[in-house]
């Protein structure tokens, strides 16, 4: 299978996702949408019962609301992000123990004339960007984990160890499914990299950055990290969307991630992490979700 390519207000993009059940899991919780402009994946909760219809509700109010369509609204991202919510929601209400499911990605938007990524992360997915052989993480992940190292109460060496580490501390589906965001310029040249926990859990950043950098297309990268995560031993699902920017960007080194908060809260607003909360008992922070949700989380890795 080829590269997929668009020409969105004169960006040229191409782009290629891979998901895989892992070598581990049955079933396949993953979703990925891929279609110009919003490039998502969703890793779903809920256990065989729901995990995957809870992905694939929110991939799927995505594509309702932005394929299409050119160009992105801040409004309709926004839009978006509400109606994934809502269809998590229906689909936790038909279970048993609730479900619920993480969503990052970036979707090409219109700010100030000019278009711009809008990354935008729910939960532990990432979103990463590679240029000139440099890899680095754009989003933050809502974790136990991340909130611990935040308040520096968890050592980036004892990470791997961290017996809590599938711990999320925001989803769609969840009492907070209050979505982090930024605006990026888009640059000819740049490598955006979106990927379930699957990926990440199993490789190295150094992997990861080497495989991207040595793999010419999107799709010989999207296939060969999957690979690599099997081969490090594919304990979860992974899912990879990999997006090249070949033409119609800004000239790297003329551009930086847009920390205008102001732009930030007008479209998804950004909570404080909640480090207070991490000074206290692991089961006060189990109580940002739902009773049901919270058991589901515990299972699904």
């Amino acid at each position: 299978m080829s590269d997929q390519t668009a020409v969105l207000a004169g960006v040229e993009v191409a782009w290629a996702a891979a998901s895989d059940p892992g070598r581990v899991r049955p079933v396949n919780e993953d979703s990925v949408l891929a279609a110009a402009p919003v490039f998502v994946v969703a890793d779903g909760m809920g256990g065989y019962e729901a995990g995957d219809r809870a992905s694939a509700a929110a991939v799927g109010a995505f594509a309702q609301c932005l394929t299409g369509a050119g160009l992105a609204t801040l409004d309709v991202v926004r839009t978006a992000l509400e109606a994934a919510n809502q269809a998590v929601q229906q689909v936790a209400a038909g279970t048993r123990r609730g479900a619920g499911s993480t969503v990052t990605g970036v979707v090409l938007v219109e700010h100030l004339g000019a278009p711009h990524w809008l990354v935008l992360n729910v939960g532990d997915s990432r979103v990463y960007r590679h240029m000139g052989g440099t890899l680095e993480q754009v989003t933050v992940d809502h974790s136990l984990a991340q909130e611990m190292l935040d308040a520096q109460l968890l050592a980036p060496e004892d990470l791997a160890t961290f017996s809590e580490s599938n711990v999320i501390t925001r989803a769609l589906g969840a009492a907070d499914s209050t979505a982090d965001s930024w605006l990026m310029p888009v640059v000819s040249g740049e490598r955006l990299l979106v990927c379930s926990d699957g990926l990440y859990r199993e490789l190295a950043d150094e992997s990861i950055r080497a495989a991207l950098t040595l793999s010419g297309t999107p799709r010989s990268a999207a296939d060969t990290l999957v690979t690599l995560a099997n081969q490090a031993g594919g304990r979860d699902n992974i899912t990879v969307l990999v997006v090249d920017v070949r033409s119609g960007g800004l000239v790297a080194g003329d551009t930086s991630i847009d920390t205008d908060t102001d732009l930030a809260d007008s479209v998804t607003p950004v909570r404080p992490r909640r480090a207070d909360a991490v000074m206290d008992d692991i089961d006060d922070i189990y109580d940002t979700f739902d009773d049901t949700i919270d058991d589901t989380i515990q299972v699904r890795r």
